[in-house]
């Protein structure tokens, strides 16, 4: 049942992105946790968005243009080499909990935000989104306020930047592949999550110009804040840190 679940939750939150184009991989990532192992969320999490951006550049691989992908893929692979080592010596029960903590930063610190949308080297972009994405599933879009400031065509920025997050989870799975992890006790949720993505970005696409849809970016703070405390109230339980209080 839990399978089906993250599903439909795949779904609505893929929708959600191609309706706003934010917010639906962070609250399928602050879902995760309640549904999954915690050594599970990331490495099945990347699995779903692999697919998902595999997708988009496949559909826009006439606006591809490797120029700034190239060195983008040079700070990717330094970047999981580095971190991927560190991940080995991070318990794993604790990601839940970086997960929250990342969210609440991104949503309501401008100090965070600002560092994180101020880096202007895409060697310096690719190694620290791949090294972030290791421990909370979904660094951000750090590479897309540069892709915008040199690219003109939004077609092209979607799809570079898909092709960015691509190779992304390409090197989140290698690494968790080597750790260990065993994909195939969770195909049927992968299968599930892999199929509704793109499903739900179609539905995102045809409803984006129909729905009033403006309310969303308001109210998607305070959704994400709300899951983010869930999960540090549910982790701070389990680990024993307070009392039990629902």
């Amino acid at each position: 049942m839990n399978d089906v679940i993250l599903g439909i939750i795949n779904f609505f939150t893929s929708a959600l992105a191609g309706i706003t184009g934010l917010g639906g991989g962070t609250i399928l990532l602050g879902f995760m946790p309640m549904f999954l192992p915690a050594s599970a969320i990331i490495p099945i999490h990347g699995t779903t968005q692999l697919a998902s951006n595999v997708s988009r550049v496949w559909f826009g691989r006439r606006d591809l243009d490797f120029t700034h992908f190239r060195p983008f893929v040079i700070g990717a692979v330094v970047g999981v080499a580095f971190f991927g080592t560190a991940v080995k010596f991070v318990k794993l029960d604790l990601i839940p909990l970086f997960i929250a903590i990342y969210i609440l930063l991104t949503q309501w610190s401008s100090t965070v935000n600002r560092l994180l949308k101020s880096f202007e080297s895409f060697y310096l972009i690719g190694f620290l989104q791949t090294g972030i994405g290791l421990f909370v599933g979904v660094p951000g879009p750090l590479h897309l306020p540069l892709l915008m400031k040199k690219y003109d065509n939004n077609d092209v920025v979607v799809t570079v930047g898909s092709l960015m997050m691509s190779l992304v989870h390409v090197l989140k799975l290698v690494v968790y592949v080597a750790l260990g992890f065993a994909f195939f006790e969770y195909w049927q949720v992968i299968l599930l999550m892999v199929i509704s993505a793109p499903f739900g970005s179609w539905a995102g696409v045809k409803l984006r110009n129909r729905l009033p849809m403006a309310w969303v970016k308001t109210v998607l703070p305070w959704l994400l804040t709300v899951i983010a405390l869930k999960i540090i109230y549910d982790n701070a339980v389990k680990f024993g840190w307070i009392g039990a209080v629902f």
